[in-house]
Parts: structure tokens; sequence; C-alpha cells
């Protein structure tokens, strides 16, 4: 008799204890789907805060609904300098050189101040020898800092520009 009268207030307080936890467990929960909610409304701030930024730049942007998952994808226009072999290709093997490794200064530049995004070479021995693909707000940006490169100023190179248009922040993969 004396261990039902123990056992029934211990099975009280557990379960006390478990709707508590259960309570703080729920509460928990709905804490995180209001983190959830005000984070995408923060994410959407931010997105026209970027719109913003990039049309006050100067930048072409536009929306695009990805009918798959329904996302609103931003787009944004890019320029891609194709790399051509030049018409002097006569140097020689000290002035290639030379012009080699200032035009790979040139590049890496164009990417540290955030004007190119990214370059590389063809793995062919093509016309067409590498990109790049400048963030730039107009074709006539693109083609000035294109033409500074040594290479092209030489002769070795010539420049083929195009507007190029991506996905806002997507990486490659």
């Amino acid at each position: 008799m004396k261990i039902k009268r123990l056992f029934f207030p211990l099975l009280l307080v557990i379960a006390f204890i478990s709707c508590k936890n259960e309570q703080e467990s729920h509460d928990a929960h709905s804490h995180d789907q209001m983190k959830v909610e005000s984070n995408s409304d923060t994410e959407k701030e931010s997105v026209t805060q970027l719109k913003n930024k990039l049309t006050g730049e100067g930048f072409k942007i536009f929306d695009y609904i990805d009918e798959k998952t329904g996302d609103t994808v931003l787009m944004q226009q890019y320029f891609i300098a194709f790399l051509k072999r030049g018409a002097n290709r006569s140097q020689s093997k000290t002035e290639t050189d030379s012009l080699q490794a200032l035009h790979m200064a040139h590049l890496g530049r164009m990417y540290e101040e955030g004007y190119a995004d990214i370059s590389g070479p063809f793995g062919d021995d093509g016309d067409i020898r590498g990109i790049t693909i400048y963030n730039v707000p107009t074709l006539q940006i693109a083609d000035s800092l294109a033409n500074m490169d040594p290479m092209v100023q030489a002769g070795r190179l010539e420049i083929e520009i195009h507007p190029w248009w991506a996905a806002k922040g997507f990486p490659l993969r």
C-alpha cells in the first residue's frame, strides 16, 4: 500500500516534467521557425539592397524564375572577353616570358580589384587562347580593362568581348 502511495505522486512528477520538457521543446522549435521567417525577411531585404546597389552602379540585372524550384534568381550582365591569338607573335622567348609575367600580373590585379571574376587559358592550341569574365557595368569599361593587358598592347593577344548573363553569386562547380 505504501508503494502505491509513493508510486502515484512519483508518476505525477514524471508526467509533469515530461510535459514541461515537451513544451520547452515546442517553444524552442517555434523560436527557430521565427528565426527562419525573420531570416527570410532579411534575405529578401538584402536582395533588394543588392539590386539597388547594382542598378545604382549601372549594372544591368533581371529576375529569372526557376521553373523547377520556383525560386527567383537574380541575373546580372557580365562581359566575357575572349583573348585571341594576336597578329604580332614575333617576340623573342625573353620578351614573351616578360610579357607573360606582366599579363599574369594584370589579370591578378583585375581579380584583386574586383573587375574580373575569373580568368584562364584554354587547354588547346587554338586561336582563342583564354577568357576573362569582367564584373563591370559596361562593355566600354570591360574593353578598356582588357586592352590594358600588356599582351594585348604588344599585339600578342587580341580581345573580343561579348555581354554574358549569369546568376549573381552562383559559384562554379
